[in-house]
Formats: structure tokens, sequence, C-alpha cells
């Protein structure tokens, strides 16, 4: 392997978006996705989402439609937390005829401490319909404490 190709290689490792087309265009709507959710915008958070979205979370519940799934977002989540994607777990499998899974971990980081002290794993599930895409399902798993190390690399420091 020539240098060139073994840099291109490890460059494309470290940020899956550069792999495909697919995985760069669902990267670029989870970045616009998640800047609204952690800017409290709920009307742009909203259009990203079918009217009858199935989100699953496994502390809070199921919750199968757009509008409550928002509600919960705002009592919740507005002005307490930032979400932050984990850029090395992200993948994008796509779905034949209809869209693409979205798969990664991400951490929450509280805005009153700054201190990202939760992951957790994600799955969403991307529709398009004509030429416009839509989350229709959502699975939020594994919610558990960063380890210190995780909090070091959250903070951008390492050992």
């Amino acid at each position: 392997m020539t240098a060139i190709a073994w840099i291109a290689a490890l460059l494309a490792a470290a940020d899956p978006s550069a792999a495909d087309p697919l995985t760069a265009e669902i990267s670029a709507l989870d970045t616009k996705v998640f800047d609204a959710y952690n800017r409290c915008d709920l009307p742009a958070f909203s259009g990203y989402f079918d009217p009858k979205v199935a989100f699953y979370h496994d502390n809070g519940g199921a919750t199968f439609d757009r509008d409550a799934m928002v509600d919960g977002v705002r009592k919740y989540i507005c002005g307490k937390v930032r979400r932050e994607r984990i850029t090395a777990s992200f993948r994008v499998y796509p779905i034949k005829a209809y869209g693409a899974i979205e798969e990664g971990e991400h951490r929450f980081c509280e805005l009153a401490t700054g201190r990202c002290e939760g992951i957790a794993k994600f799955v969403m599930v991307w529709a398009k319909q004509d030429g416009a895409w839509r989350i229709t399902t959502v699975l939020s798993y594994g919610h558990r404490a960063a380890t210190p190390a995780e909090q070091r690399e959250a903070d951008g420091k390492t050992e």
C-alpha cells in the first residue's frame, strides 16, 4: 500500500462520512437534526420526523407520535442537555427502495456544568420519500454513565 493510499484509508476510517455518499448524506442530516435539538429549535427539529414516528427509549418508554416526542424534548432536554455524536461509532446502512439505517453512540452533556457524563446507543431509520428524508423509527438505549476516560475524551483531554 502506498503512503497516499494508507493516509486515505486512515482518513476514511476516522470519518465514516467520507466512505460513501449515503453515509455523508445521513451524517449531514444527523448534524442538522441535533443542531436543532441542541438549540431547542423545535419547529426545525420536528420537521425531520415522520408524524407517526416510533420512538423507543429504554428509560423513558415508547412514543408513537411526533408531537408527543417533541414535547418530551421541550420538557426534559431544552436548556438542560446537549447531544454530541461519537464519530467513531457512526455507521449507515442502506435499505433497498426505502432509505437508510443510522446507528452509533452519543454523549449527553449537562449545560449547567459542561460535563459530558452520559452515553447511549442509538438507531434511527430514515425513509426517503419524494426526495425528502424523514426519521420513522428511533431506538435510544443502553444509557449509562461515561467512564472517566470517556469524560476526558469529551473534554478534549487524553492521558
